[in-house]
């Protein structure tokens, strides 16, 4: 999303992103690959650049750490079955 969407609607580079939110550009480059999450501080960081919130960020890290666990665990929940209450 931040790569896709957000880069080109704002027209930021790397170099620039990393300026405007205080990090480094390997932070950003890692991030960008998807080989960094956010985290609760860069969060807030992309929320005070974009004029956003930083639950934003969270949320859609949230999103994308649940999608990358349930194809994790795809052949594994065939087996779970669910426990009823007495």
């Amino acid at each position: 999303m931040l790569r896709e969407d957000f880069l080109p609607d704002y027209g930021l580079t790397v170099s620039r992103l990393a300026d405007a939110l205080g990090v480094s550009r390997q932070s950003v480059n890692e991030l960008l690959r998807e080989r960094r999450a956010v985290s609760p501080e860069m969060a807030v960081r992309l929320a005070l650049v974009f004029g956003n919130s930083s639950q934003f960020w969270l949320n859609a890290q949230n999103a994308v750490d649940l999608w990358d666990a349930s194809r994790k665990l795809k052949d594994a929940a065939k087996r779970i079955r669910p426990i009823k209450a007495l």
